[in-house]
C-alpha cells in the first residue's frame, strides 16, 4: 500500500470515530433552543445579564417627577401607618399651594375611615383637581373571581385613577409594567403611564429601564412637607407622587441591581423610561436567529481556527449588542441565542477532543482508544503486533521520519488485506481485528517473514523485531482483550516463536494473583498460615541447638502455596510486615516454651529489609521477647546480605540497636553479594549464614572447598559464628565440622516441621544421650 492509499485509511478511520453530522446536530439544536426560548428557562441568567449591561450605562433622571416619601423619619414624626386622612388633607393642601403640576397617591383609599377626616380629604382634593388616586386589580381572591381595588366614591368623583398593580416574578422583580388595564369594562392607565403621559392599551406591557439610577430621583420627607421645611420652589410645576418606602410597612420589590425597595420605586423608574421614549421590545427570536445562523456557518468550515472565530464572533455579538440597544431603549432576549451557540460549540469541540483523543499524533492513525470504542468488531479475533525496539529506534528520528518509519510498518501489516483497520498503541503496538479465526497462523508467519527485511530511511536500514498476540476469548471487555494479547506477544518474543495465542486458562491463575495479598491476611488471621521450624545443628556439641522459623501456608482449596510465591508478592507489594511480626511472635512463644522446659533453644527469623526502615522495630521486638519472656541472644534476625548491602546509615542504625537490645544479626546467603572485609566490620552481624550454593559445592569443587573454608576463618576472625545451610549429606556435614564451622542447616538434619515434632524428636535425642 503506497502513501496515499495509507492516508486514504487514516481518512476512513477519522470518520469511523466521528458520529453524526453536523445538519443532525444543527437540527436537534435548533429544536432545543425553540423549546428553550418559549418556555423562558434561561430567564434568570437573562435576568443577570441584563442586571450587567444596565450597570455599564447608568443614567439619571429627568427630575420632573418628585418623590415624597413616607419614609422611617415621617412615620417617627407624624405617628404610625396609615396616617389619619386629615394629615393627607394637610398633604394635598400644601402640595397644591405650592405649585405641584399633579399630585399622584400610592396608598389605598379603597375603605372607609372617620368621616370627619374622609370629609376634610374629601374637601382638599376637590380644592386641589389635580390629585390622582390608585385602583389595584387583584386576581384570584378566594372565590376565584377578579376584582380591583378602587377609591371611596366620595373621593373617585374629584380625582383621575390609575393602577398600580404589577406582575412580578420568584424575586418579586418586575421587568415589565402594563400600559394600562381594565377595571369595571374600562381602560385605566396605570401609574407609570399616567405620569409619562403615555397612553396604551390593556394587556400591552413595556420593559423598564433599570439602568436609571433611583437615588437621582429627587426626593423629599413627607414629614418634612407636612410641618413646612422644603421650599415651595423645589416642587413647583413637579408631578409629585406620594408612596410608603420605609421597610416595615411592606409593600417591597426587588430593584433589579439595587436590592428591595418600596413598590412606588417601580412606577416611578416605568415613568422615566416612558419620559424617554416608548422602549421597542423585539423578544428573543431575533437574537436566536443570529446564534443560529452564526453555529449554521461556523459548523461548516472544516478549519478548526475558523470554526472558533466563528462561533466566538456571534457569542461576542449576542453579549455586546444587547448593550448599545439598551441604550437606545430597543430590548432583546439573548439567552436562546447563547444557549444554541454553546450547544453547537461544545458539542464540536468535545467531538474534536474524543477524536484528538482517538487518534495518533504521528501516524494519523486510530489509536487503542479508538478500538476500545469500537463495538461493531469486539467478537472478532483481535491481533496484536509489538515491535519490540520501536522505542530506540523512534527516539533517534525526528516527527517527519518517524511517520514514514510507521508508514512502512503499516504497509507491511496490510499486505492480503489493504482495506483492515490498522489501530496504532504507543511504543510500536498495532493492533486490528481479523475477519475469522481461520488460517490466521499462516498468514502471521507470512507477515512476520516480511519483516525479516530492514525498513529502510533514506540510506538507513532498520532491523524490526516484532512478535504477534492473538486474543479470542468472547464476552471480555476490550480493554482486558487488549492487555492479553500483549501478554502472548512478549511471550512469543521470550520464548522465540514468531506468534501466540493467548491461554484463557490464564485466567484463573491472574484472578489468584491478583488476589493473593488480601487473602494472605486472611489467611494469618484464619490459622492457615504457620510456622515451620527447620533444626540447626551444633557441630561441636552434635546436638539440636535451634532452629530457623519459616512461613507456611495451606490454602484450603488450592493446598501448600510456595513460600516463594506470597513471600515475593508480600515484599513488592509492601506487605511484608504484617506476616513477619506473625512470625516473629510464633517464634519468639515457641522458643520461650523451649527454654522454659530446660532446653537450650535459639530460634532464626528472617527479616525484610524493609522493616529497617522502620525506626520503631527495635521496641516491637523488645516487646515480644518481654511478653514471651525470651532472653534477647535467644533471637536471630537473619537479613540477606543482598539486602545488608543495598542498607542505608539509618538501616545500619535500626540494626544496632537490635544489636545492643542483645538480639543476634546474621548476614544470610552469604557469597551472593558483593560484601568487602570492610563492609563486613560495619555491620553489626554477629553471624555468617553461608549459602547453599557453596555449600552443596564443596565435595566437587575445590574452589568452593577454599571459599567456604576461608569464610570461616574469616568470620571467626572477626568474632562472628558461621552456619551452613543446604547441608544434604552426612559426608558435606563431616566436612563442614572439619572446617570447624559451628552450625549447619539442611535436610540430613531435618526437614521443616511443626514445632510439636521438633520438640518430641529433641526429647527422644536426650533420652537416647543419657541411656
Amino acid at each position: 500500500m503506497d502513501q496515499r492509499a495509507n492516508e486514504m485509511q487514516s481518512k476512513r478511520s477519522r470518520k469511523k470515530t466521528a458520529s453524526g453530522t453536523p445538519f443532525r446536530l444543527l437540527l436537534w439544536t435548533a429544536l432545543a433552543g425553540l423549546i428553550f426560548g418559549i418556555t423562558g428557562f434561561g430567564a434568570p441568567l437573562e435576568d443577570a445579564l441584563r442586571v450587567g449591561r444596565n450597570s455599564l450605562h447608568p443614567h439619571a433622571a429627568s427630575g420632573d417627577i418628585v418623590l415624597v416619601a413616607v419614609d422611617d423619619r415621617s412615620l417617627l414624626e407624624v405617628g404610625n401607618w396609615p396616617w389619619p386622612r386629615q394629615q393627607h388633607a394637610k398633604m394635598v393642601g400644601r402640595l397644591t399651594e405650592m405649585g405641584a403640576r399633579r399630585i399622584f397617591y400610592h396608598a389605598n383609599f379603597s375603605f372607609k375611615t372617620d368621616p370627619a377626616n374622609d370629609n376634610q380629604f374629601e374637601a382638599a382634593i376637590a380644592r386641589s383637581g389635580k390629585v390622582t388616586l390608585p385602583a389595584q386589580f387583584l386576581v384570584g381572591s378566594l372565590k376565584g373571581e377578579e376584582s380591583a381595588l378602587r377609591p371611596l366614591p366620595q373621593f373617585r368623583k374629584h380625582v383621575d385613577v390609575a393602577t398600580v398593580s404589577l406582575y412580578y416574578n420568584y424575586q418579586t422583580a418586575v421587568w415589565a409594567v402594563p400600559f394600562a388595564w381594565m377595571v369595571d369594562g374600562k381602560s385605566v392607565p396605570s401609574f407609570s403611564s399616567k405620569l409619562a403621559g403615555v397612553t396604551g392599551k390593556p394587556g400591552q406591557s413595556f420593559r423598564v429601564d433599570y439602568s436609571l439610577d433611583p437615588k437621582t430621583i429627587p426626593t423629599y420627607a413627607a414629614a418634612d412637607v407636612l410641618s413646612g421645611r422644603v421650599p415651595a420652589g423645589k416642587l413647583a410645576g413637579k408631578d409629585i407622587v406620594i408612596g410608603t418606602t420605609s421597610g416595615d410597612l411592606g409593600d417591597q420589590y426587588y430593584i433589579p441591581g439595587r436590592g428591595r425597595m418600596g413598590g412606588v420605586y417601580v412606577h416611578l423608574i416605568g415613568a422615566e423610561t416612558l419620559k424617554s421614549g416608548i422602549p421597542a421590545d423585539l423578544g428573543w427570536i431575533f437574537p436566536f436567529l443570529l446564534g443560529l445562523a452564526g453555529v449554521a456557518l461556523g459548523s461548516l468550515r472544516r478549519r478548526v481556527a475558523q470554526q472558533n472565530a466563528i462561533f466566538a464572533t456571534a457569542t461576542l455579538a449576542l453579549l455586546v449588542v444587547p448593550y448599545f440597544l439598551e441604550a437606545q431603549h430597543v430590548f432583546v432576549d439573548i439567552m436562546p441565542g447563547l444557549f444554541v451557540v454553546a450547544c453547537v460549540a461544545a458539542s464540536m469541540w468535545w467531538k474534536r477532543f474524543r477524536l484528538s483523543g482517538m487518534v495518533n499524533a504521528v501516524s494519523g492513525l486510530p489509536n487503542l482508544n479508538a478500538l476500545r470504542a469500537d463495538r461493531a468488531a469486539r467478537d472478532h479475533p483481535l491481533i496484536v503486533t509489538r515491535v519490540h525496539n520501536y522505542a530506540e529506534i523512534a527516539s533517534t528520528l525526528p516527527p517527519e521520519d518517524e511517520r514514514r518509519f510507521v508508514e512502512q510498518i503499516v504497509n507491511r501489516l496490510s499486505v492480503g488485506a489493504s482495506a483492515r483497520t490498522l489501530y496504532q498503541g504507543d511504543e510500536g503496538i498495532f493492533a486490528w481485528f481479523a475477519d475469522s479465526d481461520a488460517s490466521m497462523g499462516d498468514h502471521l508467519e507470512a507477515l512476520h517473514s516480511l519483516f525479516r527485511n530492514p525498513a529502510k530511511l533514506g540510506r538507513v536500514a532498520i532491523d524490526l523485531s516484532v512478535s504477534f498476540g492473538v486474543e479470542f476469548v468472547p464476552g471480555r471487555s476490550l480493554a482486558n482483550r487488549i492487555g492479553s494479547a500483549l501478554v502472548a506477544a512478549d511471550e512469543a518474543a521470550a520464548e522465540g516463536l514468531k506468534w501466540k495465542r493467548y491461554d484463557p486458562e490464564k485466567l484463573k491463575d491472574v484472578s489468584w494473583k491478583l488476589s493473593l495479598l488480601s487473602q494472605l491476611d486472611d489467611a494469618i488471621e484464619s490459622g492457615e498460615v504457620w510456622v515451620a521450624y527447620q533444626p540447626k545443628l551444633d557441630l561441636n556439641s552434635q546436638e539440636i541447638c535451634g532452629a530457623e522459623a519459616l512461613a507456611r501456608w495451606t490454602h484450603p482449596e488450592k493446598g501448600p502455596i510456595s513460600p516463594s510465591e506470597f513471600i515475593a508478592a508480600a515484599e513488592q507489594h509492601d506487605r511484608i510486615e504484617k506476616l513477619t511480626y506473625f512470625i516473629l511472635d510464633q517464634a519468639i512463644a515457641a522458643a520461650a516454651t523451649a527454654n522454659g522446659r530446660g532446653i537450650p533453644f535459639a530460634v532464626a527469623v528472617n527479616l525484610s529489609a524493609r522493616l529497617l526502615v522502620n525506626r520503631h522495630f527495635p521496641e516491637r521486638v523488645a516487646d515480644l521477647l518481654h511478653q514471651h519472656g525470651l532472653a534477647a541472644n535467644r533471637l536471630t534476625l537473619e537479613l540477606t546480605e543482598t539486602a545488608a548491602l543495598a542498607g542505608t546509615g539509618a538501616d545500619l542504625a535500626v540494626l544496632v540497636r537490635l544489636r545492643d537490645l542483645g538480639v543476634k544479626i546474621s548476614i544470610d546467603d552469604y557469597g551472593t553479594g558483593l560484601s568487602t572485609l570492610d563492609y563486613l566490620k560495619k555491620i553489626p552481624a554477629s553471624e555468617i549464614k553461608i549459602d547453599q550454593s557453596f555449600v552443596k559445592a564443596i565435595r566437587d569443587n575445590r574452589s568452593d572447598w577454599l571459599m567456604v573454608q576461608s569464610t570461616i576463618a574469616l568470620a571467626h576472625s572477626l568474632g562472628q559464628t558461621v552456619v551452613a545451610e543446604g547441608v544434604e549429606d552426612r559426608l558435606t556435614l563431616d566436612a563442614l565440622a572439619t572446617m570447624k564451622c559451628d552450625v549447619a542447616q539442611g535436610f540430613v538434619i531435618g526437614r521443616p516441621t511443626s514445632f510439636r515434632s521438633l520438640m518430641k524428636r529433641i526429647l527422644s535425642d536426650k533420652k537416647r544421650a543419657v541411656a
